[in-house]
């Protein structure tokens, strides 16, 4: 133990936006993540996962004696761009990456306004970009991951080549399970080559876009409907003006809605339009036809409980993103819990028998 302890001192550091009361640390391997998770778990320690702390404000976590954070796990551990693969740290920012792929016209498709948001984040969130309506969602994209368990084990799942049906599905588990399954360090993401054109145009109705194939994405915003485009420039333009709206060169995403609270609004694709239209009014938001997704942001809780209720009745959910301090009196984060919360809780049992990574962020306070 006190060996375990002279190890934990040295891996200490400097966390931006750590609890002034926790441990901070930020290991360099998986060796030294499965180091902190062994000695967390024989003392009864929580340790709460820190990338960029942009997806930090799901659930209700539980206040953390440990902060781990990624931030020496942003490394590049080998890119094959003939194969279209990647593999790399979890700490790495989603930013960058993009900024590295986009000069060999590559993508990984992940979330197209990422801020400080670091890969792990996105993957423990389950976070996608909006051209998954045409190019899939974070978990498809995911070949390989390596984790480490709440008790220290090191386990890698899936494969770095796309066809590997090979393994357990670590990799899948993992991505949405906010650290339950363990702390992702590394990842193997299959990318997508990007075409030489692309444009934004603005139209009037989401409608507009039947006009065409397979956009990239449609968006909705209170400001109008964007459909985003991608091809040859031959391609572009063909499509432009079948479209018949303004059009702007490039892809120009929006930003995700900023408030107090900040939902994410999850409806059958085709219930987008009465999803809207029953948004309360001082929300903001920006909503994705085609794949059943609003995010929004409000400065209150008015008008949440009776959105959520509709939105269950409908088969969907409305999830609480981020809230302030204290701010959700009651309100559960998640709503309705999952139909099988005990299968969810013998699967982390299995990676996390002490329950130590990240307590309380799943529904059911798992």
């Amino acid at each position: 133990m006190t060996a375990q302890i002279s190890a934990l001192e040295s891996l200490r550091a400097e966390v931006p936006g750590a609890p002034d009361d926790a441990m901070t640390v930020a290991p360099r391997t998986p060796e030294e993540v499965a180091t902190v998770l062994r000695y967390a778990s024989t003392e009864g320690l929580t340790v709460q996962v820190l990338g960029g702390g942009t997806h930090s404000g799901y659930g209700n976590p539980v206040p953390p004696d440990v902060v781990l954070s990624t931030q020496q796990l942003a490394g590049v551990e080998k890119w094959e761009p003939d194969d279209l693969t990647l593999v790399v740290g979890s700490g790495a920012g989603v930013g960058e990456i993009e900024e590295m792929l986009a000069n060999r016209s590559q993508t990984a498709v992940l979330p197209e306004r990422p801020g400080a948001g670091t890969i792990g984040g996105v993957i423990s969130a389950g976070v996608s970009g909006w051209r998954r309506s045409r190019l899939y969602g974070t978990r498809e994209r995911v070949l390989e991951a390596t984790v480490v368990t709440g008790d220290g084990r090191i386990v890698r799942g899936g494969g770095r080549v796309v066809k590997n049906v090979t393994g357990y599905d670590v990799h899948r588990l993992v991505v949405g399970a906010f650290g339950s399954l363990g702390v992702v360090v590394s990842v193997c993401l299959k990318l997508w080559p990007t075409p030489p054109a692309s444009a934004t145009v603005r139209v009037d109705s989401p409608d507009v876009a039947s006009r065409i194939a397979r956009p990239l994405a449609v968006l909705e915003d209170p400001t109008g409907v964007s459909v985003f485009l991608w091809g040859t420039a031959q391609e572009v333009d063909a499509l432009g003006e079948r479209l018949g709206g303004d059009v702007i060169q490039g892809l120009d995403w929006p930003e995700d809605p900023e408030g107090a609270f900040r939902w994410s609004l999850r409806v059958p694709p085709a219930l987008v339009v009465d999803a809207i239209a029953r948004l309360p009014e001082d929300w903001i938001y920006v909503a994705s036809h085609g794949v059943g997704e609003i995010r929004a942001a409000s400065e209150g809780l008015s008008g949440a409980e009776q959105l959520r209720r509709w939105a269950e009745d409908a088969g969907g959910a409305l999830v609480v993103t981020a809230s302030p301090i204290g701010g959700l009196n009651g309100f559960d984060p998640w709503g309705r819990p999952p139909p099988a919360p005990e299968v969810q809780r013998r699967l982390i049992a299995q990676f996390d028998p002490a329950r130590v990574i990240n307590p309380g962020r799943l529904p059911a306070n798992l």
